[in-house]
């Protein structure tokens, strides 16, 4: 049994020889055949001819042998079984480019002779692209013979006479079906005919009634059309008169508005007057800017130029300010070491506020060391000005040396050996000017030192005279105190002179000591609460009297002062102020018992 796998007319370009290229409709076939073999194999049957004309006929016969040479040939990627599909496929794209104007996908059926019937030709499935025209595939095929032509004229016949056998019985079929319609129609149609006679005498009987109805609702419903159709008319003419009104309030409305723009225009147009004479004033303006602006481009160039110059000497500045940044870091680090210098000289002014008359030697030993130094300075300076003179004289000598050799043309020996005693001579001069120069920076510095480190102690020692003078006006201010309680308590009991020095003696803080800090912050006479002190003792009681509890506690970076009281209760006596040296006076110094 033969299997139709395709069987449609597809567009092809005929190719000749002899004749130009043209459009053609073919109808191509494709079909599966069992083949005469022993073994179970089906060829492909490939055929080619034209409804118009019966004597066109090509075949092709593809075994599986066959397609395996036209594969290695063609390089074909697939196996014969995919392939019906394949070709089917490609067959399908050129039916679907065959409308186009320039289609994709082509067919070209190509003859080496002019004849179709007595040469092979070869079928091509073509994709053309923008490069070139691509073949997928090549088919070659055979034109019938005779005996092929008559096969297929006979099979074209036998098929033609089985449709027109077909058609016959389908005719046949059709006519029964359509006599069968026929009576079915016509009976139908005297029953229809029969309901459609009846239905015509209840339709006129029906539209009577209906109309004598419908004529009179349709006078009532005129009256009342007459009726709405009044009152209509009556609302109408109400709101006429409303939209009137509103209608000659808005109109008044809108001429006070035009009123109120034709003022505004007015302005607008006086501002529109006034801005285009200061458009016209700016317009000068800018055309004298714009030649200020020439102007200014021109020393601009000037200054570039200049600027350039100034680069110039603002490298061999930042190359100077280099150097003296390595001074300044130089300098930095002296400043560092001297911070240290710093602290040290106040660790030892610390230690030196118990030791200050050897302080005051050592200032006047050091003013001593200044004024000697001093004294180095000014020979330095001397020598320094003679080593300039003798340089001066010498290099004079040097020049006048030079003219006469330049004006003598022969020069002896001996005139040579002068000129390089000189040379040598001038150079140790230079070499002990730059020596005698770094002893005298030498010496500056540490005259600076010297003197920076006499304004620090002379600083301190000021400071520390003035810490004294306030803890002596304190302990003035507390004597002074303290002699008024002791002439109180004589006036109120007799025999108070040695009662408070029992209590002292039996108090709840004895032998305590009255301290002061010198270096603490600056008291006055007013820190100190005369109330704390004014305060009555209770001799019952045993409680304190006089000053308060927080002035005596006990520090350990204070002076003690010792025998204060008997200068106080006893002979009333104001402690001395501090001597020149800066020794503490006796009554100062000394330890006292206040009483609790």
């Amino acid at each position: 049994m033969t299997e139709l796998l395709f069987n449609k007319r597809l567009q092809v370009f005929v190719k000749n020889r002899d004749t130009d290229e043209r459009r053609s409709v073919i109808r191509i076939s494709i079909e599966l055949l069992p083949s005469s073999s022993p073994v179970h194999r089906k060829d492909l049957v490939v055929r080619l001819t034209d409804d118009t004309d019966l004597y066109f006929l090509y075949n092709l016969v593809i075994s599986e042998e066959d397609f395996q040479s036209l594969k290695v040939q063609q390089g074909l990627l697939i196996d014969f079984t995919s392939f019906p599909q394949k070709f089917i496929d490609l067959l399908e794209q050129c039916i679907s480019e065959q409308d186009r104007e320039s289609p994709r996908f082509l067919l070209q059926f190509t003859s080496a002779s002019s004849a179709f019937d007595h040469s092979p030709s070869n079928l091509n499935i073509v994709e053309t692209n923008a490069f070139k025209h691509l073949t997928h595939l090549s088919l070659k095929l055979l034109p019938g013979s005779d005996a092929d032509i008559k096969k297929y004229l006979a099979t074209c016949l036998s098929t033609v006479k089985e449709e027109k056998q077909q058609l016959d019985q389908k005719l046949r079929k059709t006519e029964e079906d359509l006599t069968r319609q026929l009576n079915y129609a016509q009976q139908t149609l005297s029953e229809k005919s029969r309901e459609l006679d009846k239905l015509r005498s209840e339709w006129t009987s029906q539209t009577t009634s209906l109309s004598s109805r419908h004529m009179h609702d349709l006078s009532a419903e005129r009256e009342k059309a007459l009726e709405t159709q009044a009152r209509l008319q009556q609302q109408n003419e109400q709101l006429r008169q409303e939209l009137e009104s509103s209608h000659h309030r808005s109109t008044q409305q809108l001429q006070t508005k035009v009123s109120e723009l034709d003022t505004a225009n007015r302005e607008l147009m006086d501002k529109k007057y006034k801005s285009d004479s200061t458009i016209r004033d700016l317009k000068a303006k800018l055309a004298s800017l714009e030649e200020e602006c020439q102007r200014s481009k021109q020393q601009v160039l000037s200054l570039r130029r200049e600027n350039s110059t100034l680069d110039i000497e603002c490298h061999e500045k930042e190359r100077l300010v280099n150097q003296l940044q390595t001074r300044v870091a130089v300098l930095e680090q002296e400043i560092k070491d001297k911070e240290q210098l710093v602290l040290r000289t106040r660790e030892v002014l610390e230690a030196t506020q118990q030791q200050k008359n050897s302080v005051e030697g050592n200032v006047e030993s050091k003013q001593v060391q200044v004024s000697k130094l001093e004294a180095t300075v000014k020979s330095l300076s001397e020598e320094l000005i003679k080593a300039n003179g003798i340089i001066k004289k010498l290099q004079g000598d040097l020049k006048a040396l030079v003219g006469k050799i330049k004006v003598k043309n022969t020069v002896t020996v001996s005139q040579e050996k002068i000129l390089q005693e000189t040379t040598e001579k001038l150079q140790r001069e230079q070499r002990e000017l730059q020596d005698a120069q770094q002893r005298l920076r030498q010496r500056e510095e540490e005259v600076t030192k010297l003197k920076e480190q006499l304004d620090a102690t002379v600083q301190k020692l000021d400071e520390s005279r003035e810490v004294l003078k306030t803890n002596e006006n304190v302990i003035t201010w507390l004597n002074k105190q303290l002699n008024e309680n002791q002439l109180s308590r004589k006036q109120e009991t007799l025999g108070m002179f040695e009662t408070p020095a029992a209590g002292l003696r039996t108090g709840s803080v004895p032998h305590s000591m009255v301290q002061f800090n010198p270096m603490s912050a600056k008291p006055s006479a007013a820190d100190v609460s005369p109330t704390a002190l004014s305060q009555p003792s209770n001799k019952e009681n045993g409680e304190p009297v006089g000053l308060d509890s927080k002035y005596f506690e006990r520090r350990d970076d204070s002076i003690p002062l010792r025998g204060l009281l008997p200068s106080m209760h006893l002979n009333r006596e104001v402690p001395k102020p501090l001597n020149t040296a800066g020794a503490r006076p006796a009554a100062s110094t000394a330890s006292a018992y206040f009483p609790g």
